[in-house]
């Protein structure tokens, strides 16, 4: 009888046969051949590279830039200066008069300083209580005059004060001759106010002959002021009743 074959015989050797071949072919194709198994491909290896490369110089550009701005020069801060308000060069005067209104009133404003004092006859003529003429000096040309009154009642000194604003300047030129650039801007009016509340009105006028007039009302009293142009609306401001 002729020997009988095993059945793991020549098949299962072309078995193995065919797998040793399979993987010598795939040794043979190398990393760059179709069948590279996990090797990296060729190309991957330039584009990590390029991608470092890349990525440094963001970095870079970002330093760059962050620095730029540290070094800029920074934008100017603004400020304020404040100048002090002009105090009198000469003594004010003493007044006369010793009640409660007079006593209140201011023996300089500004860089005037009271020189005169006197009872206003014709202001006490119209109904007030008291009334006074003054003249204040600032050492040199400048002068202002007030006058000023008390009146039995708000009312009152409304009436008074409204005779004395319709007899003011209405038709200063424009510009006036007697202002300058800086000059301030005329007429002004509106309320005066005292702890928050209206308590009278203020009118502010160019005279047109290098001088302005205010009128203003304080509750029962009324004032009338002419000042150098320049200053007439400090002077109000000022002014402490």
């Amino acid at each position: 009888m002729p020997a009988s074959v095993p059945a793991g015989g020549p098949a299962g050797a072309r078995g193995v046969a065919s797998a040793a071949g399979d993987t010598a072919a795939g040794d043979a194709a190398g990393p760059g051949g179709a069948s590279g198994g996990s090797g990296r491909p060729r190309w991957l290896v330039p584009a990590i590279a390029g991608a470092v490369v890349l990525v440094v110089g963001v970095i870079v550009a970002g330093v760059l830039l962050t620095r730029g701005r540290d070094d800029a020069t920074p934008p100017p801060v603004a400020s304020t200066i404040l100048v002090p308000s002009p105090t009198p060069t000469i003594e004010p005067a003493a007044r006369t008069a010793t009640t409660a209104f007079a006593s209140a009133l201011p023996t300089s404003v500004l860089q005037y300083a009271l020189t005169e004092s006197v009872a206003d006859e014709e202001w006490l003529a119209a109904g007030a209580v008291e009334a006074y003429t003054e003249v204040y000096s600032d050492g040199g040309s400048g002068a202002v005059t007030v006058r000023t009154g008390q009146w039995e009642t708000p009312e009152d000194a409304a009436t008074f004060a409204a005779t004395l604003v319709a007899a003011l300047p209405t038709a200063a030129p424009q510009p006036s001759a007697s202002a300058d650039a800086a000059g301030p801007q005329l007429p002004q009016s509106g309320e005066v106010i005292g702890g928050g509340a209206p308590v009278g009105t203020f009118t502010v006028v160019d005279a047109g002959d290098g001088t302005g007039v205010a009128v203003w009302t304080n509750g029962a009293t009324v004032f009338h002021v002419v000042a150098p142009l320049a200053d007439v609306l400090d002077v109000y401001e000022a002014y402490p009743l």
